[in-house]
């Protein structure tokens, strides 16, 4: 499912966009993005498709401990 709030306050319209219960909330448009997580609640949909989001359940979490700070960090 999709929604879509109209507004020009963006800070409204994510206040707004945080009640909804949609897959994904467009401000002022119906918005798609095949690079971004989309998905529905309840019945609507089965997970999460595209994005980190889609991917997340095949990889797993490592935590690396340094003494210093790697170059380029």
């Amino acid at each position: 499912m999709t929604a879509s709030v109209v507004t020009d306050d963006a800070d409204r319209a994510l206040a707004v966009a945080r009640r909804i219960r949609s897959g994904t909330v467009g401000h002022n448009a119906f918005r798609t993005d095949f690079g971004i997580a989309f998905g529905g609640f309840a019945q609507s949909g089965v997970g999460r498709e595209g994005g980190t989001e889609g991917v997340a359940p095949y990889l797993e979490t490592t935590t690396v401990v340094l003494d210093a700070t790697p170059t380029g960090y």
